[in-house]
């Protein structure tokens, strides 16, 4: 029975940069040191006004084919994860298979989850391999969400950035994804949402859980997505040790969605591990939303910190609220 197991990556973010000194000059009165801290983030990068996620997407592909001499016509399905497609419609995987130049007779779709989205992509690729549907796949996400948010909304704008990330998910002879364990509680849907631009008509559309502070048209409560997290993720945590059996000290790094420094800092405390277990990797690059775990194991392994032959735990959390992880065997 084949098995998927993740290969090489790439990512691409847009060329502009804004750092933290450009907050400051516009917004003196926003205490940037202080949000700095909070958040553990000193700089974001924002798409073009005509940049979209399929165009990050598309240079993430490139670069992957390229750096690893991979024959789009070798992919047999595509997964796009975003929730900043081109269109409502058609389907911006459809979009990207053409222009990335992969055959026709294989599969693409969109998922649009955000924080989550890694991860339930790479329990989608488990089943379509292990189903032997497919032997390579392209899980691709890809997020704008600075096109959301206002520039005069401090409790966004220090936070998002826009990046795109490619993987490349092949066969294994044996199991190196374990102890998938998925969670879902709607519920929380008014603590992270963009109420416009879908069918619901406004009169009917979900209210934001507090008062709205800015004009941007995403909306989040932080307190609320941390109350959540500290709760649904040190047992989710202990689920999935439970069904891979094994132990928190046989785990060599917990790779956890990058959302904030506060965040992932109560996490640690949560699940009593340090920084060199559970890493922060969020000042030059901010929260990419679904591209936060690709991103991070690509800078771990050009570290050398993941080695063959260990256990790490992937972990994705949020808008939903949808959360999702898994044990993997490098």
């Amino acid at each position: 029975m084949p098995y998927a197991q993740i290969g090489p990556i790439a990512v691409h973010f847009p060329s502009r940069i804004e750092t933290a000194d450009v907050w400051a000059a516009e917004h003196p009165e926003w205490h940037i040191q202080e949000l700095i801290e909070k958040t553990g983030i000193e700089q974001r990068f924002i798409a073009a006004a005509n940049e979209t996620a399929s165009d990050l997407a598309y240079q993430a592909c490139t670069k992957l084919f390229e750096q690893n001499n991979i024959d789009p016509q070798s992919i047999d399905y595509l997964m796009l994860c975003t929730q900043s497609p081109d269109y409502p419609l058609p389907t911006t995987a459809c979009l990207l298979q053409d222009r990335i130049g992969m055959r026709t007779n294989a599969g693409a779709m969109d998922f649009n989850l955000g924080c989550s989205g890694y991860v339930y992509g790479l329990g989608l690729a488990e089943g379509l391999i292990a189903s032997q549907q497919c032997k390579r796949i392209l899980l691709v996400t890809a997020e704008t969400y600075t096109k959301f948010i206002d520039p005069d909304d401090r409790a966004l704008r220090p936070i998002f950035s826009d990046a795109a990330a490619a993987t490349l998910i092949e066969c294994s002879p044996t199991p190196t994804l374990l102890g998938f364990e998925f969670g879902t509680d709607g519920k929380g849907a008014n603590t992270l949402i963009v109420g416009d631009g879908g069918a619901r008509c406004s009169e009917q559309a979900i209210q934001p859980k507090r008062r709205r502070r800015w004009n941007s048209r995403l909306y989040m409560d932080g307190q609320s997505l941390m109350d959540f997290s500290v709760v649904a993720i040190p047992d989710l945590v202990r689920s999935i040790l439970s069904k891979s059996e094994l132990t928190l000290a046989q785990i060599d790094q917990l790779l956890m969605h990058q959302a904030t420094r506060k965040m992932l800092e109560m996490l640690q405390q949560a699940l009593e591990v340090d920084a060199t277990k559970l890493p922060i990797r969020l000042a030059n690059r901010g929260n990419t939303v679904s591209s936060t775990l690709p991103i991070l194991i690509d800078d771990l392994r050009r570290e050398g910190i993941l080695r063959a032959n260990q256990n790490h735990m992937l972990v994705g959390f949020g808008v939903g609220w949808s959360w999702a992880g898994c044990v993997w065997k490098t």
